[in-house]
């Protein structure tokens, strides 16, 4: 664990195989329902792959840009993010009482995937500027809570509570890298609290939604349906799982089988076994990350890489904690894995920022350099 190269290869590694269990599990739990609307089993995972063959070298690319080029990039990305999330709230296409989807064209786009990493580029670019006044509350706040808060207004204005929950993640987790005082945590709990419990109030389907987890068998037929056969996979699949493609409950009974509810699938099929897996491979980035954050002397990479943790591990939890019904349905992805392309790109560039950092700490780009060069002069031996 002491090599210059371990957290490189720890995120190359561990993104790799979850992409490779999120092409399997997509195929899987998405062939039933292509065949029945498209008459070819394989119609969604290949947009998939289209989505994986766009954004893997889009990862590449961030990998190798400079910082300064992504800090360029702040609030022009962050100004955009505003801006679709607010044609989002007016313009946007409800799907389960969420108006979270924004038509462009012949397709349609989810800006509040795009604004996660967006948010946390633009505070880790304003943090690191402050980086020796944020002794002061005022520095630690302004900007960054005020342009927060907003784009989670604009989020919870689509009536999106799950994407609201991941901005207030993201926000707590800066504030707390950034050292804010624990009465500041205190407040921003309550206020939450008090917010989402108003925005569940004002949607009868999603109220239904949120109090059904306490027990999903209870309206089984109704809004239990989704967790209750959600359990009734994870229960079917054991230790060791019922071997890939053989899951039951993708068959029509577990909405939402290739998005939301895929952990639900992987369970089955997979068993304990891969669940903890997958779990481990999050678990994998995040200390990798939390490696890099730790020991950089630059307070963007720092701040940015703190901030990428946040917003991975916190969807991760959430969306198993939805499979597992111990939070209520609130329609959030699992990342890498649940298919689409909206979830999908952002979170591959955010994961080529930190690949980039993990190149660029001191003593791996000492080991890469030494390895092109004695790879150079092994070509040169041969001719």
């Amino acid at each position: 664990m002491a090599r210059p190269l371990t957290n490189y290869y720890l995120l190359l590694g561990s993104v790799a195989l979850l992409l490779t269990i999120g092409l399997l599990m997509v195929l899987s739990s998405s062939s039933i329902e292509a065949y029945e609307k498209y008459g070819d089993s394989y119609a969604i995972v290949k947009r998939q792959l289209m989505w994986v063959a766009l954004g893997v070298p889009l990862a590449f690319v961030a990998s190798r840009v400079s910082h300064k080029w992504v800090r360029a990039l702040a609030y022009p990305a962050f100004s955009l993010s505003l801006i679709l999330l607010a044609a989002t709230a007016k313009f946007g296409v409800e799907v389960y009482g969420n108006k979270n989807w924004l038509p462009l064209g012949p397709i349609q786009i989810q800006p509040s995937e795009i604004a996660k990493l967006a948010i946390i580029i633009w505070a880790a670019h304003i943090y690191a500027n402050k980086d020796r006044r944020l002794g002061s509350l005022h520095q630690m706040m302004v900007p960054v809570v005020p342009g927060m808060v907003l784009a989670t207004l604009l989020v919870v204005v689509g009536r999106d509570l799950g994407t609201a929950l991941v901005f207030f993640a993201i926000l707590v987790g800066m504030l707390w890298v950034v050292g804010a005082p624990a009465r500041l945590f205190a407040l921003c709990l309550s206020v939450v609290s008090v917010l989402a419990l108003g925005l569940a109030a004002t949607s009868p389907e999603r109220l239904d939604r949120i109090t059904t987890f306490v027990d999903p068998f209870k309206d089984y037929h109704g809004t239990g349906w989704q967790p209750a056969h959600g359990l009734y996979a994870m229960a079917t699949g054991g230790v060791f799982g019922q071997g890939i493609g053989a899951s039951q409950q993708k068959w029509g009974s577990l909405p939402e089988a290739h998005t939301d509810f895929i952990f639900a699938v992987l369970g089955e099929e997979l068993g304990l076994v891969g669940t903890l897996l997958v779990i481990g491979l999050f678990l994998t980035i995040a200390y990798a990350t939390l490696r890099i954050a730790r020991e950089t002397k630059d307070p963007f990479v720092r701040y940015c890489s703190f901030g990428i943790v946040i917003w991975l591990l916190g969807q991760m939890m959430i969306n198993v904690g939805m499979v597992l019904a111990l939070l209520p349905v609130i329609g959030i992805p699992l990342p890498l894995v649940s298919y689409g392309g909206s979830s999908l790109l952002p979170t591959l560039l955010a994961l080529g920022l930190v690949v980039g950092f993990a190149r660029r700490e001191p003593a791996a780009a000492r080991a890469l350099a030494q390895r092109r060069r004695a790879r150079a002069t092994g070509l040169s031996a041969r001719r």
